[in-house]
């Protein structure tokens, strides 16, 4: 890949920078044990990734309120009647969601060359939590809030491209999704790196599998995490 063509690093924010699944499983592991049920966090990703994805498949609706339909479908799913504490709970707990190790002296690093940019499922006031966490000033973030829907719908990438006023071949999209990221921005021309960070429910994480045809699902580059990216982004853009 010649990283000299790119002139702005998009990213996935939640499961690419932040890890999510640290903030989703000790929640919903709380939720399910108070209720007695036991679930391998494997499964709970699974359940997690398939309740999500109904929910932003809908007409639009925050995020907020897409974590609380997740809470509310658990319970129906293991037939429990949930608190309005633990539907809330999800979305309550994305403050303390921190980033990789990984993530803040990666993004650092290829900030020295790259505008960056988020490209994010949240709500404005729920990424300020975040924001905060990540280390750098991004030079934009689109979220679904914004764009009025959510990947992988086309519309947040092409309000990502209008946004920034960039063709998509001057764009990189980094994310740990193919399902939600690489899909949508390869169909529209954008070059993509799946960031295959270590999970409970490994290649997938806590999202839906893709459907789509494997050459559809293939990036252009693959790497186990942001300092990965980094680290081959300098090596081949050396002076």
């Amino acid at each position: 890949m010649d990283f000299s063509h790119f002139t702005t690093i998009s990213f996935d924010c939640y499961g690419t920078l932040i890890d999510w699944e640290s903030g989703i499983l000790p929640v919903l592991r709380g939720v399910l044990g108070r209720h007695g049920e036991s679930v391998p966090d494997a499964a709970i990703l699974e359940v997690y990734a398939e309740f999500e994805a109904e929910a932003e498949g809908g007409p639009y609706q925050s995020y907020r309120d897409v974590l609380q339909s997740v809470v509310k479908a658990f319970a129906d799913r293991f037939h429990f009647e949930a608190s309005p504490a633990e539907i809330s709970s999800l979305h309550e707990s994305i403050r303390a969601w921190l980033p990789f190790s990984d993530t803040v002296p990666a993004l650092r690093e290829l900030q020295k060359r790259y505008k960056l940019v988020v490209i994010s499922n949240i709500d404005n006031d729920l990424f300020e939590k975040t924001r905060k966490q990540l280390g750098v000033e991004f030079d934009n973030v689109i979220t679904a809030e914004k764009a009025r829907s959510y990947k992988p719908s086309l519309n947040n990438f092409q309000t990502a491209l209008r946004t920034l006023a960039i063709s998509p071949d001057r764009l990189l999209h980094a994310a740990q999704s193919i399902y939600h990221d690489v899909v949508p921005a390869r169909s529209l021309g954008i070059s993509t790196v799946w960031v295959n960070r270590k999970s409970a429910r490994a290649g997938i994480g806590a999202v839906r599998a893709s459907a789509d045809r494997a050459s559809e699902k293939r990036p252009d580059l693959e790497v186990s995490d942001l300092a990965s990216l980094a680290a081959a982004v300098m090596s081949r853009t050396q002076d």
